[in-house]
């Protein structure tokens, strides 16, 4: 497994592609303002590549001692053959002595997409993630942490928005209504 940064118009393209069709609208940010993150060095993006092939992307919002990996898609033609958990230990190689979080939507069993929910919390936590038991409003959206190597509370959590993404952001971190 190969991770790198995005140099041309054609893996910028590819990850955009695969972006859009991974992940449902309510969790997006626009892709102009992942890019901008990226060249402000604020997250890093990373193009993964498996035997040479197309794999998945990565993408981290950098704090000074923790990394919120914000997206991780495996390409639609690459999934079920191992590759997330690879790009997950390669991700962790980059940020040595560094805690890394995410946020998952809750598994909530009146969900739509309740079995999808399921299987991506077990991914997470067979890859070694544990659950932080903080639970979250993430742009209206319900969420859980779970974290590689850390602990956070809300008020961190709330104030890594604010300190590493903007104070817009932050404004709509609020702790889950019960």
């Amino acid at each position: 497994m190969d991770i790198k940064s995005p140099k041309g118009w054609g893996e910028w393209l590819r990850l955009y592609r695969l972006y859009q069709a991974a992940f449902p609208t309510s969790e997006k940010k626009p892709f102009s303002m992942i890019r901008t993150m990226y060249k402000k060095g604020k997250s890093d993006v990373w193009y993964c590549m498996d035997s040479g092939k197309f794999a998945g992307l990565v993408i981290t919002i950098n704090g000074p001692d923790k990394i919120l990996l914000d997206y991780l898609a495996v390409a639609k033609n690459r999934r079920g053959q191992g590759i997330g958990s690879k790009m997950l230990k390669k991700m962790r190689e980059q940020y040595p002595g560094k805690g890394v979080f995410l946020e998952i939507e809750i598994v909530d069993e009146t969900a739509e997409n309740y079995e999808e929910r399921k299987r991506r919390k077990q991914f997470y936590l067979s890859n070694g993630m544990t659950p932080m038991n903080v639970f979250v409003e993430l742009f209206g959206v319900d969420m859980e942490l779970l974290g590689f190597d850390c602990q956070i509370s809300f008020d961190e959590y709330h104030d890594f928005y604010r300190d590493n993404y903007n104070a817009w952001a932050a404004d709509h971190v609020k702790p889950m209504r019960e």
